[in-house]
């Protein structure tokens, strides 16, 4: 095939500015379906994205620094910029809607997919939708739990019954291998849909939500047990008061652990971590045994009582303070 001209392309690369003399080749012959159509050097592919200036490389780099580290538009505009690329933060936001449409295409390679799944010879489906604002589109995400590859990826105006079930049925038609369950947040549009499109496929709770439904009964527990507590640290007032003519250092000593005492009784969180009462129980724990090592004799003793409403069975309810000097 004829070299019908050359075609100089500069790309911006890492390692910095590359130049290319791209041989443009086109066939003479009139008879030929491809008369006069240029042909490109493959190679070309593998550097940068046709009429774009900055190679694959660098458009990696930003994706990577977008979702590994999380960076914003402005930080990776300046890092690219102290590693001596010349780039703008509009190009920076270019590059990375460049970088979502490749990983889009690869995360839709069928074939890549089948592969996958016919190694593992199963599947068990997690499908969630999320919504940033009320509203807007909810994006539905169909995954396998195995894997982790993302199977479908759609935004729907709705969560209808029957767009769910269109979208479980566009996946399990295109499996090659058996589905040994789905998992899900429990939501009422979910379990309709999963009932419909694959009934006789079993369908749980994900382990987090799973936990959040077993653990409310202790959860509410352990919020009654923490107002029965406070009760008790109300008295530190007291001690502090008590000591106010004391030696300068005892004073200091006293009203440090007090205040600690006091923040330790804030803490909180939400099922299904680790319970109010257990957290509060070992800030306690670890309070006395601090108050123990740093003074050298006892001066005050409070005991906090055990709760009218324990928290859970197998839960200690006695907390013994002991503030020494």
């Amino acid at each position: 095939m004829w070299n019908e001209y050359n075609n100089p392309r500069h790309i911006r690369t890492l390692n910095g500015v590359v130049e290319l003399q791209l041989k443009i080749r086109q066939c003479r012959n009139k008879s030929c379906l491809r008369y006069k159509k240029a042909y490109r050097p493959e190679l070309e592919g593998s550097l940068a994205l046709p009429q774009n200036e900055f190679g694959l490389d660098v458009i990696a780099y930003i994706g990577a620094l977008r979702y590994q580290e999380h960076r914003s538009v402005p930080q990776i505009h300046t890092h690219l910029e102290l590693k001596g690329i010349c780039i703008s933060q509009r190009t920076v936001t270019h590059l990375i809607d460049r970088y979502d449409e490749l990983l889009s295409l690869w995360l839709k390679d069928h074939k890549r997919l089948k592969a996958i799944m016919a190694n593992q010879g199963r599947v068990i489906l997690a499908i969630d939708g999320m919504q940033p604002e009320i509203g807007h589109e909810v994006l539905w995400v169909i995954r396998d739990c195995l894997s982790g590859e993302i199977l479908l990826a759609k935004t729907l105006l709705s969560s209808r019954n029957e767009d769910l079930v269109a979208l479980l049925l566009e996946v399990a038609n295109t499996l090659d291998v058996p589905i040994d369950g789905v998992v899900s947040d429990g939501q009422q549009s979910i379990r309709k849909a999963v009932g419909l499109a694959l009934p006789k496929i079993a369908h749980g709770l994900c382990h987090y939500h799973y936990l959040k439904e077993a653990i409310k009964p202790i959860y509410e527990a352990d919020r009654n047990a923490k107002k029965e507590l406070k009760k008790k640290v109300r008295g530190l007032r007291e001690i502090e008061r008590s000591v106010t003519n004391e030696d300068k250092n005892l004073v200091t000593i006293i009203e440090d652990y007090c205040s600690a005492v006091r923040s330790s009784i804030t803490n909180d969180c939400h099922p299904p971590r680790l319970g109010i009462w257990i957290k509060v129980t070992r800030k306690f724990d670890f309070d006395r045994t601090k108050l123990r090592t740093d003074g050298k004799k006892k001066c005050f003793t409070t005991t906090f009582s055990e709760p009218k409403t324990p928290p859970s069975q197998g839960i200690i309810c006695n907390c013994i303070f002991i503030f020494t000097c």
